[in-house]
């Protein structure tokens, strides 16, 4: 049991005002290769890993859970099946055990509970921010939070207005959300990453859109890519920073976005190369496309098992060069 603390956290409390918090100014390294070089992230950004089941969602924010560029790890598992979390809590976060705390409330917990099973977990990140921490706010998944908080709504005489999801829902889940991210100046911070639970992999599901215009950037999982062998299964062309900037040098910003034009010349004529419509020698650029994203989706793969990428574009070079 936990023992008890001296200090009180409401659990559900405002947002820090807009004009009292810190810039975001400093990259972090994630250790994962294809999040590293195309969707960097920072200290106190918030991102949303949208994916459908069973398409490497959670192992994604295992990988991510390893990072050392925190104090402390707030993990909150939001409708997870029970079987699930002793697997994460003595593998990919054994390493951060010391430093992480743990909000749990699986599946089969009433709706009441799964819903301040988030709102304790930002509690508890907040309180470690106020000390100066800098905090990893790690939630899986914010949809179950939304199941949970519809459910909740409609119990309560509310009505349905969009998929069955209430009102109240659309205005909960930016509240949220805006709890993580920089803090006061002179405090910590908070970087959030959520998962996102697409419903039948609809991308524009009313949900995953309230979400993914909340948050500063979102990446964004494939099931043809999973069903390739190729994980993390991350689209690069559909996935985005929204401070990539901040991280980027110009020659990175520039070398990641020739990249994404070989990425996008190659898969927007697989159905051609399939047919036999492309011959080799025609078009120079398709030539190059052709020779190179293969080896790149190969430079891009990564196992949980593995070690972290210290320096992506390091070894994003090294691994092209063979």
């Amino acid at each position: 049991p936990l023992a008890r603390g001296d200090r009180p956290m409401p659990t559900d409390t405002a947002p820090p005002a807009a004009m009292a918090r810190a810039r975001i100014d400093k990259p972090l390294r994630t250790g994962v290769r294809v999040v590293d070089i195309f969707t960097p992230l920072c200290q106190g950004q918030r991102v949303g890993i949208f994916a459908g089941s069973g398409v490497g969602k959670s192992t994604l924010l295992s990988m991510l859970a390893r990072s050392t560029g925190f104090d402390t790890v707030v993990v909150a598992l939001v409708g997870e099946r029970g079987r699930e979390v002793r697997e994460f809590l003595e593998g990919p976060l054994a390493e951060n055990r010391a430093r992480a705390v743990t909000v749990i409330a699986t599946g089969d917990e009433s709706p009441m509970m799964r819903r301040l099973a988030l709102l304790s977990a930002t509690a508890i990140a907040e309180y470690f921010r106020d000390r100066g921490d800098s905090v990893l706010l790690i939630a899986d998944s914010v949809t179950r939070y939304a199941h949970a908080a519809r459910d909740v709504a409609l119990a309560a005489g509310e009505p349905a207005v969009a998929r069955g999801y209430t009102p109240s829902v659309f205005s909960d889940l930016p509240r949220i959300l805006e709890r993580a991210g920089p803090g006061p100046i002179g405090a910590g911070s908070i970087t959030g990453v959520f998962a996102v639970l697409v419903d039948g992999d609809d991308h524009n599901d009313p949900v995953a859109d309230a979400i993914r215009s909340t948050l500063d950037g979102h990446i964004v999982l494939d099931r043809a890519i999973a069903d390739q062998g190729r994980y993390p299964a991350v689209d690069v062309l559909g996935s985005i920073s929204r401070l990539a900037d901040v991280v980027w040098t110009p020659e990175q910003r520039e070398l990641v976005r020739r990249l994404k034009t070989m990425i996008a010349r190659f898969e927007d004529t697989r159905d051609l190369r399939l047919m036999g419509g492309y011959h080799p020698g025609s078009d120079a650029e398709l030539d190059h496309a052709v020779a190179m994203v293969p080896r790149i989706y190969d430079a891009l793969r990564q196992d949980i098992a593995g070690r972290p990428s210290a320096d992506a574009f390091a070894d994003l070079a090294q691994i092209l060069r063979l």
